[in-house]
């Protein structure tokens, strides 16, 4: 990427992370720090990398994206609605009775979503089948997932990765929200996953790590993963738990957290001073 495409990714990225603070601010609690550590990494899938028609969210030779980690629910939303899937106004909405934007992924409800997530594991596995049938019909697409850092203590996570492994899926490249944090502490203390990329190898996967909320270094790692054809492939995304938020950077507290007006408005100011 040249200067003025990285710069372009920054402003969008900064864009979705403050609609994504309004979004759950507005309606004062929310899975806050799980959805803004990954807006970098759906900033440089949805406005780079996946082949998607906004006009037709169900075009049968689109890219497939799952959101294991269904709870980051909010920062999908806003990527979506930012990339034209629908009206920005429908945000606001966020978990309001009869929504069309519930707090988990709910591929029945939202324009976009390719797969309803929650419990936490399955989202991945779906994403392998995914990728898989698309193999078995010859459709070129991929496949692409991000799962969470206490997500992957499930043993779900690890079945599917040995299946995607077995079958060559090099259609499909998954992402790694690393953000060393989860509902009840941190993920070292509760079930460490270290060393984890040499897990990922150890099941047969391609392995990259990079700073999560770096688009540069994200999307050089994603065209790299495109290039290998020897099976799946797996990003490292190391983040911060809130990124862009003062009052949830790097902390427990903002898995689901209380926002006051105050916090939410004075945090998009202060977002705005930012560069870029």
């Amino acid at each position: 990427m040249n200067n003025d495409e990285i710069l372009e990714l920054q402003r969008k990225a900064k864009r979705v992370r403050s609609l994504v603070i309004e979004m759950i601010g507005r309606l004062g609690v929310g899975h806050i720090g799980g959805a803004l550590s990954i807006v970098e990494a759906l900033t440089v899938l949805y406005f780079r990398e996946m082949r998607v028609r906004p006009e037709e969210p169900l075009w049968p030779e689109r890219d497939h994206f799952v959101l294991s980690k269904g709870h980051g629910g909010p920062g999908l939303y806003a990527v979506l609605a930012e990339r034209g899937f629908f009206p920005l106004d429908l945000l606001w909405t966020l978990n309001q009775p009869e929504t069309l934007l519930p707090s988990h992924c709910d591929r029945l409800r939202t324009p976009g979503i390719d797969m309803t997530a929650g419990s936490l594991g399955q989202g991945f596995s779906a994403a392998v089948g995914i990728a898989l049938a698309k193999k078995i019909s010859r459709n070129p697409s991929r496949v692409f997932a991000i799962i969470g850092d206490g997500e992957s203590q499930e043993g779900q996570i690890w079945e599917a990765a040995m299946l995607a492994s077995h079958r060559r899926l090099d259609n499909l490249i998954a992402m790694q929200d690393y953000n060393r944090m989860q509902i009840d502490g941190n993920t070292c203390d509760i079930n460490g996953l270290e060393p984890l990329e040499d897990k990922w190898q150890a099941f047969g996967w391609n392995v990259a790590s990079v700073d999560g909320h770096n688009v540069a270094e994200i999307a050089d790692a994603i065209e790299k993963a495109k290039e290998h054809h020897n099976g799946p492939s797996m990003i490292v995304l190391n983040t911060v738990k809130g990124k862009g938020a003062y009052f949830a950077e790097g902390k427990l507290s903002s898995h689901n957290m209380k926002v006051t007006e105050e916090e939410w408005k004075n945090a998009i100011v202060e977002l705005q001073k930012e560069g870029v």
